[in-house]
């Protein structure tokens, strides 16, 4: 019998909720039992925490005091406690500062490291070098016949390359490997990507040289032995500052 209940239950008709009138539409949702319920129960707790701090602000004793009192704050209605702060010793703070200035070194390392494994991958050219390749003629007649792709004997289309310029004879013998368009397309901006990533790999090699200077002048600084005689440049976000010491004879 329980079975025959149970497969009855399917072809019952699902229930549907009344949905607001259309002349009620602009009142918006149609507010079902469990909506009140929710709003209910908001409302009952709302009003116990209420009660409970009245209560607590009635029996409050104005000459209580706790340390807690002092060592927290209020931010934006929340309480936080205060950062104590940690009183350090001169020789662990030389000690941070050492570990510091290794950190940074370790990672110059690492950056002169990626920067030079990208210009060996990207084949980056350098600045055109002063020297020139002068080619000497008997007359002006041969001047003017004078055929510089035929001189090298290369494609007139590959005299612009100062690296890996092949000749013609080999080219001749050689199966060139000639892509599609979209291929070379793609090839194209993964090599303008790679030369984007070599860029900010080089500035952040130069910003890393530049703290580890002025980590180092800092050093300096503290040490009692030294003397400044005078700041010839003043510390700058690219440059770290330049002082003068004085000369101190080494006995």
């Amino acid at each position: 019998m329980s079975s025959f209940k149970n497969a009855s239950k399917s072809f019952q008709k699902s229930h549907k909720e009344r949905h607001q009138p259309n002349a009620r539409q602009h009142l918006g949702h149609l507010e079902k039992k469990k909506d009140y319920k929710e709003r209910a129960d908001d409302y009952n707790a709302k009003k116990i925490q209420l009660q409970y701090l009245q209560k607590k602000a009635l029996d409050r004793n104005p000459d209580e005091f706790y340390y807690h009192m002092i060592n927290a704050e209020v931010k934006d209605g929340i309480h936080l406690d205060k950062a104590k702060t940690v009183e350090l010793t001169d020789e662990q703070i030389k000690l941070m500062q050492t570990q510091d200035k290794r950190y940074i070194a370790a990672r110059h390392v690492m950056e002169t490291r990626k920067v030079a494994r990208l210009n060996e991958t990207l084949q980056r050219l350098e600045e055109a070098p002063s020297n020139k390749h002068t080619f000497f003629v008997d007359d002006e007649k041969e001047l003017k016949r004078f055929n510089l792709a035929k001189r090298l004997d290369t494609p007139a289309s590959l005299l612009s390359r100062r690296y890996n310029r092949p000749r013609t004879a080999d080219l001749t013998k050689t199966l060139l490997n000639v892509k599609d368009p979209a291929t070379i397309e793609a090839c194209s901006k993964l090599r303008g990507k790679g030369y984007k990533e070599l860029q900010r790999r080089m500035e952040r090699q130069q910003k890393l040289i530049t703290l580890e200077k002025k980590m180092e002048i800092k050093k300096t600084l503290q040490n009692k032995k030294r003397t400044v005689k005078e700041r010839i440049a003043p510390e700058t976000k690219d440059a770290a500052p330049i002082y003068l010491f004085k000369q101190e004879r080494c006995k």
